[in-house]
C-alpha cells in the first residue's frame, strides 16, 4: 500500500492514490517490486507475487476498499506517527488530574497487510489458509466495558469508519443495546478527499448513517454532553 512496493513493466512506481486491483496484477500492469521480496519473503518474489494477488482478490470479495497506494504518512517513528501535542498534553493532564492510567494502542504492525481499522487488519488469512495477523480481541473487551465510548480521528471514511465497523460487529454477536454507548463526533473527523483524484465523502456519510441505523449516536464537540441521547447522567452532571 506504499509506492515503492510496486513497478510498472518500466520499473516506475504507481502515484499515491492509485487503486490496484486484482485483474490488474493477474495482467502484470502492476508487479511486485523485486527489492521487497528479500526482507518480506526471504527473496522469494514468487511467493510474494502470489501473496498479493490473494491479498487483492481477499479485499474485494469482502466488499472492503480496493488496494490503494497511499502517500508516506503516520511512518512508525516518524512525527506523523505521534500524538498531536495538544492531544497528548490533555492525556497527560487527565492522568495526573484522576490518576487514570492512559493505554496507547498501535496498530498495523505487519507490512502484509493494511490495518485501517484499529481492531482488525484488512486480511487474517494469507493464500493457504494460514493466519497472517488476528484481531485485537483485549482491546475489544476494554472498549465495550466503558459506559459511553467517543469516537474522532482521521479519517472519517477509512480508519474510522473500518474501526467502529469492527466495533459494531462485535456488538451485534454480543449485545446490541451497547450501540447506544457510543458517540461519534462529526466535527472532529473528516474523509479522506484529494481534490480532482479521489473523494470518499459519500463512503463515510453511508457508514456514519449505517452505524446510527444501529444505534449510535452521531455528535459534535460543541454540544454539551447532556444534550446527547443516552448519555450517562453522572458522569455528564460530574464533567
Amino acid at each position: 500500500f506504499h509506492p515503492v512496493f510496486w513497478v510498472d513493466a518500466q520499473g516506475s512506481h504507481p502515484e499515491p492514490a492509485t487503486a490496484i486491483s486484482a485483474a490488474e496484477i493477474r495482467s502484470g500492469r502492476w508487479r511486485i517490486n523485486p527489492a521487497m521480496a528479500a526482507n518480506l519473503t526471504q527473496g522469494d518474489l514468487t511467493r510474494l507475487q502470489v501473496y498479493a494477488l490473494h491479498y487483492a482478490e481477499q479485499l474485494e470479495k469482502g466488499g472492503k476498499y480496493p488496494l490503494i497506494v497511499w502517500p508516506y504518512h503516520s511512518m512508525l517513528g516518524g512525527i506523523g506517527h505521534a500524538l498531536v501535542p495538544a492531544v497528548e498534553e490533555a492525556i497527560f493532564f487527565h492522568t495526573i488530574a484522576r490518576g487514570s492510567q492512559p493505554s496507547l494502542q498501535l496498530k498495523g504492525a505487519n507490512p502484509l497487510t493494511e490495518n485501517y481499522s484499529a481492531l482488525s487488519p484488512e486480511v487474517l488469512t494469507g493464500p493457504e489458509g494460514d493466519p497472517i495477523d488476528e484481531k485485537n480481541e483485549s482491546l475489544i473487551d476494554h472498549l465495550l466495558e466503558f459506559d459511553a465510548l467517543i469516537v474522532a480521528g482521521q479519517a472519517k471514511s477509512h480508519c474510522v469508519a473500518w474501526t467502529v465497523s469492527d466495533l459494531l460487529q462485535e456488538i451485534q454477536a454480543r449485545d446490541p443495546s451497547l450501540a447506544r454507548r457510543v458517540y461519534l463526533l462529526e466535527d472532529c473527523t473528516s474523509p479522506v478527499v484529494i481534490p480532482g483524484i479521489v473523494d470518499f465523502s459519500e463512503q463515510a456519510e453511508a457508514a456514519f448513517a449505517r452505524f446510527a441505523a444501529a444505534g449510535m449516536h452521531r455528535v459534535h464537540s460543541t454540544d454539551p454532553l447532556w444534550e446527547w441521547p443516552d448519555f450517562p447522567w453522572p458522569l455528564a452532571e460530574e464533567t
